[in-house]
């Protein structure tokens, strides 16, 4: 079974794909309540005034070593998110009402709320020898942007292949010394890395029991 890749989708129908699976989703939501505190009385009885907007945080990891070409054709999608589009739906130019579009996160059975990206880190964190970024990770917050239902069935492995076997990482291998070792080929550590929803390759954990999935030949 093949690994489903997360991706976002654009207002409009566009989908931009996540080279990589996140390893974790954080979703926020809140409700305000509202009590009168009055002198000599114990703790007031709270009412409800409304729902706050949910939230979804997640960080994407993107990386282009395989090629060599910059990362940045990735990541600029993502950072483009967050510019206004003047042909979006009710936009108007000259009333300066304009937005950027929202987005739905998608993966396998997992779908989010329609959202705006609030909040964005990117960082470039490996380059080349002539200073071409390589490797990325981009830190989103989405903040809910209509009432809509979310999340009805949140099952993010359900796309993860039948383990072939179990490997425990030990002090001082990397993936692609462990994809080397089940598949005779350093450059398959991508399997890896897809299969163990793993953001940064460069980070892992000795211990950590890791899914070696199997290639179809």
């Amino acid at each position: 079974m093949a690994v489903e890749k997360a991706f976002l989708e654009v207002e409009g129908g566009a989908r931009i794909p996540c080279l990589f699976n996140p390893s974790q989703l954080q979703i926020s939501r809140s409700n305000s309540w509202a009590g009168a505190a009055v002198p000599g009385r114990d703790v007031p009885r709270l009412r409800y005034t409304g729902a706050e907007s949910g939230v979804l945080r997640v960080d994407l990891f993107f990386d282009t070593t395989n090629d060599g070409t910059s990362v940045a054709a990735h990541t600029g999608k993502i950072v483009a998110l967050m510019d206004i589009d003047p042909g979006l739906p009710g936009s108007d130019e000259s009333s300066h009402n304009v937005r950027p579009p929202y987005v739905t996160f998608h993966w396998g059975d997992l779908h989010s709320f329609k959202a705006v990206v609030a909040d964005l880190d990117l960082t470039f964190t490996y380059f080349s020898g002539t200073g071409t970024p390589l490797r990325a990770t981009v830190g989103l917050t989405l903040r809910q942007y209509e009432p809509s239902q979310a999340f009805g069935r949140q099952n993010p492995t359900s796309g993860t292949p039948k383990p072939h076997r179990v490997h425990r990482v030990q002090s001082g291998e990397t993936l692609d010394r462990i994809a080397a070792r089940y598949y005779g080929d350093s450059t398959r550590w991508r399997t890896l890395a897809a299969a163990n929803a793993i953001a940064d390759p460069l980070a892992l954990r000795p211990g950590t029991l890791l899914t070696v999935p199997r290639i179809d030949s």
